[in-house]
């Protein structure tokens, strides 16, 4: 029988089983986000849908998890630990369920939205409950465990995608997920417990209200920007619609006794260090996940499967580093860690500034990888030592402002990348006699990448000037 556990007693609690029950849903979950992407292509034929609007699929899910993670850490007060989890589980299958079988573009991009709900709730429930069941000496191995789940699920759907594309048509991606998903449910529906007391703090409707208008706004925003331009009418109203908005929830969670999402997380320094080391690695990995499939394809000419292979290695290496990283953690706190991994990244941003159509894959491979191996030393480490120094009842508004700012400035790092590759390539198509020729269109795109890649390089310089003040919360 489950048990909810108080600050005293954790006696009753099993956190292995419990744990093994997040990392299987999370990895089929992760999985999920990234696996449609090598598809999009074929959808657009398939569903007669423009690039533009194909995009949403990815969009949506996006808005979705941005807009539900705020929300979570209101949600853990107030539902037990296996209401939500059970929640987030039905979610994904009706999700993979109705995308599956979607006979239109509409239906599809329904069943992403009901599949992003599901992980949107799996993920924050997943760190918080890691924080309680687990003793702060032994953070750092298991946040390993959740790093290697977490990186290894996106990196290898477009390649696992590409494969069932090939051989199959694109619903097998999603009716292969709902198995998985089924056994996830039923592991946890027998191990996994209650954790954390509920308090049903009063409900503040202004602060939902805020919240979704302030988060949903900026990733609308900025998610659309890159197809649609930042001088757009719609794309300016919503971010700064976004913006106004968080201002008001920020200074009304303030003035608020039982805030929605508390906001005196950020008094602690180790935790607003880590935070922002950890938006800064995010927008490096998501800006590089959408300017090397496009330079593999267009600027070196290989397939939509090659350019996923490509980049499997380095995911995989990033997923099983994290383990190796998570027990350094442990012995040695972040120090050691962070800094080199912000060095790290900064040398293979600053090669991967200077591909041209003639470098060979395997080069690609190795500076992928090598950039995984920096962001590996940064992601976790920063992740925990900044959760690591919050007092327990704040750890669901720490996880859930985590979650939500790794959204936020992966949507910004995303639509800055397209942003500058598509001013560099324009630029460059401008000094050449005749644009339309097909041999240009892949100089124009490799000019363009190698100038978003600055982007990369800046956050990574601003990581690295961060990571000089980092101490362990210890």
């Amino acid at each position: 029988m489950s048990t909810i556990a108080s600050e005293q007693d954790l006696s009753a609690i099993r956190p292995v089983p419990i744990l093994i029950s997040f990392l299987i849903a999370g990895f089929i979950g992760l999985f999920s986000e990234t696996a449609l992407n090598m598809a999009l292509g074929r959808l657009m034929i398939e569903l007669d849908v423009s690039s533009a609007t194909v995009q949403w699929l990815t969009t949506g899910y996006l808005l979705t998890m941005g807009i539900l993670i705020p929300v979570s850490a209101l949600l853990i007060q107030w539902f037990s630990t296996r209401q939500l989890f059970v929640a987030s589980l039905l979610f994904s299958i009706l999700g993979a369920i109705v995308s599956g079988m979607a006979p239109t573009f509409g239906v599809l991009l329904l069943g992403r939205v009901i599949q992003a709900i599901g992980t949107g709730l799996l993920i924050p429930l997943m760190f918080n409950t890691v924080l309680i069941i687990f003793p702060i000496q032994k953070r750092g191995t298991v946040m390993g465990l959740i790093g290697l789940v977490m990186m290894s699920a996106p990196a290898i759907g477009p390649a696992t995608s590409g494969l069932i594309i090939e051989v199959l048509s694109w619903n097998w991606i999603l009716w292969l997920l709902i198995p998985f998903l089924v056994f996830s449910l039923v592991y946890g529906l027998i191990f996994m417990q209650n954790v954390s007391p509920l308090s049903k703090p009063k409900i503040d409707v202004l602060s939902i209200v805020l919240s979704t208008l302030g988060f949903g706004g900026i990733v609308y925003g900025f998610s659309i920007a890159g197809d649609k331009g930042w001088s757009n009418l719609l794309v300016l109203s919503a971010i700064f619609i976004g913006l106004m908005s968080l201002v008001i929830f920020s200074l009304r969670q303030l003035k608020l006794e039982s805030p929605m999402l508390d906001l005196r997380v950020f008094k602690y320094p180790m935790f607003s260090l880590g935070i922002f080391c950890v938006a800064a690695t995010f927008m490096i990995i998501l800006s590089t996940m959408i300017l090397l499939p496009l330079y593999l394809q267009i600027g070196l000419g290989v397939t939509a499967l090659a350019a996923g292979l490509v980049l499997m290695p380095g995911g995989a290496l990033n997923g099983i580093l994290s383990l190796v990283v998570g027990r350094v953690f442990d012995a040695f706190g972040p120090k050691w860690l962070i800094t080199p991994g912000f060095i790290i990244m900064l040398v293979m941003l600053w090669n991967l500034s200077n591909v041209t159509t003639a470098t060979s894959t395997l080069m690609v491979i190795l500076l992928h990888s090598g950039l995984m191996v920096g962001v590996s030393l940064v992601m976790m480490p920063a992740q925990t030592n900044g959760l690591n120094q919050l007092p327990r009842h704040l750890y669901p508004d720490g996880t859930a402002l985590i979650n939500t700012l790794m959204q936020v400035s992966g949507s910004i790092g995303t639509a800055l990348a397209i942003t500058i590759m598509s001013a560099s390539q324009n630029s460059y198509l401008s000094q050449v006699a005749d644009p339309s020729d097909l041999a240009v269109a892949s100089t124009s795109l490799t000019a363009g990448v190698q100038t978003a890649f600055i982007l990369g390089i800046s956050l990574a310089v601003s990581g690295l000037i961060a990571s000089f003040f980092i101490k362990s919360s210890r």
